[in-house]
């Protein structure tokens, strides 16, 4: 009775260390498991990439006459500065009219009215002080026009009517084109950059395989050069005004980073 006892307890111990066992065994899998799959992930997003830079250019005609110019008067009162300033005005408007030039082709770049000082010194003081004597007004307008052949009549018919002022003649690029132009010179340059990255990876047997980033450089237009007033009034002194435009050279680029993978 005693032996047979013993045989069931002997059983029930070696079915608990088995048990015990399997727990050891399930537990030790469990712990290596989830290291193995960390290496694995890190190792997969491991990725090689490839940074260059695209460029495209292009050189293209103004579309944009910008003509600024305008009228200073004085007088002993602001009233009388202004009501000559705008008779003045008027007869300037209508000259360039007859250019071709509609009221939307024409806004006011700056309209101001002033007090002019004279100084003098005291005689029984000694001091120098300053006066108002008079009253000056300014009114500049500027002309933006794609009428690029009618700069000289333009600047002769303002001066004749009475411009005595001229602050710049220039020609540039209408917003229109320029936006137009910005779109097609991208895609140049991120073309271009794709191009440049297939050149140096042929020899070392990679390629393209993805895009991880792209970033755009700013649409750079050339800021134009003016005539200024000086030169455009001396030459309508001496006759018909010349005046001529220049094909304008723009850019924008690229930088792309590729991923890349080997073949």
């Amino acid at each position: 009775m005693l032996y047979i006892l013993g045989m069931k307890t002997s059983t029930r111990l070696i079915t608990a260390i088995i048990a015990v066992l399997v727990v050891t065994v399930t537990a030790s899998l469990l712990t290596v498991a989830p290291n193995v799959d960390a290496q694995e992930t890190k190792t997969s997003t491991q990725e090689k990439t490839i940074s260059v830079s695209g460029l495209a250019t292009s050189s293209v005609k103004p579309d944009q006459l910008n003509i600024s110019f305008g009228v200073e008067t004085q007088e002993k009162t602001a009233k009388g500065a202004l009501d000559s300033n705008s008779l003045l005005m008027n007869n300037i408007i209508s000259a360039i009219k007859k250019a071709g030039i509609t009221e939307s082709e024409i806004v006011t770049s700056s309209f101001n009215i002033h007090p002019v000082y004279e100084s003098y010194e005291d005689k029984i003081t000694g001091r120098w002080t300053q006066e108002i004597v008079g009253y000056g007004v300014s009114n500049i307008v500027t002309v933006q026009t794609s009428k690029l052949d009618s700069a000289a009549t333009i600047i002769d018919n303002a001066v004749n009517a009475g411009v005595n002022r001229v602050d710049s003649v220039y020609f540039s690029l209408s917003s229109t084109t320029q936006s137009k132009l910005k779109d097609d010179l991208l895609e140049k340059a991120i073309i271009n950059a794709k191009t440049r990255a297939e050149k140096a990876l042929k020899p070392l047997d990679y390629q393209i395989i993805g895009v991880k980033h792209i970033s755009l450089d700013e649409f750079v237009v050339p800021y134009p050069t003016p005539l200024y007033a000086e030169m455009a009034m001396d030459k309508v002194s001496r006759g018909s005004t010349p005046v001529f435009s220049s094909d304008q050279e723009i850019s924008t680029s690229a930088q792309v980073v590729f991923i890349i993978g080997g073949n």
